[in-house]
């Protein structure tokens, strides 16, 4: 008797990591598709569409030491860009998730390019922090650092 209290003990545990880790992974998978589309609205130059996929007092460290708080901050902080339009890709290495907190932490690779080249300008590494406190993964923090290839 005991040893099949046991087993349906550790069948349990097994079945509640093995959900757990599944929800893990979709959550990964979500954020992987919000960084690809909003990649895709800095490319497009849709400042309004990037702003989107951010929480209203997301915080944004640029690769040049900037500190920039909020959303109206940062949507003036990109039309000031300057005569060349520029859009930037960041590429995820890292996704991890704690789906109990609602919060998750991104870090990775990121270039600049101008829009009429496909060289690239700069690059560095950047880390995000990714919050669901809305019921959608939206970015509330991101660090940029600009390091030379």
């Amino acid at each position: 008797m005991a040893i099949n209290t046991l087993f349906i003990i550790i069948s349990l545990i097994i079945s509640w990591l093995s959900a757990f880790n599944f929800v893990r992974a979709q959550e990964i998978d979500i954020i992987k598709l919000q960084r690809t589309a909003s990649n895709e609205a800095l490319r497009n130059l849709d400042d309004n569409q990037y702003l989107t996929f951010l929480t209203e007092d997301v915080l944004i460290t640029t690769g040049s030491g900037n500190l920039i708080s909020g959303k109206t901050a940062l949507k003036t902080y990109i039309q000031k860009g300057g005569d060349t339009a520029m859009y930037w890709v960041r590429t995820p290495n890292e996704i991890q998730v704690n789906p109990e907190t609602n919060l998750a932490w991104e870090s990775g690779t990121w270039e600049g390019f101008y829009t009429d080249s496909d060289a690239k300008i700069m690059g560095g590494n950047y880390s995000a922090m990714w919050t669901k406190a809305s019921g959608v993964w939206l970015i509330k923090s991101q660090l940029f650092v600009t390091l030379v290839d």
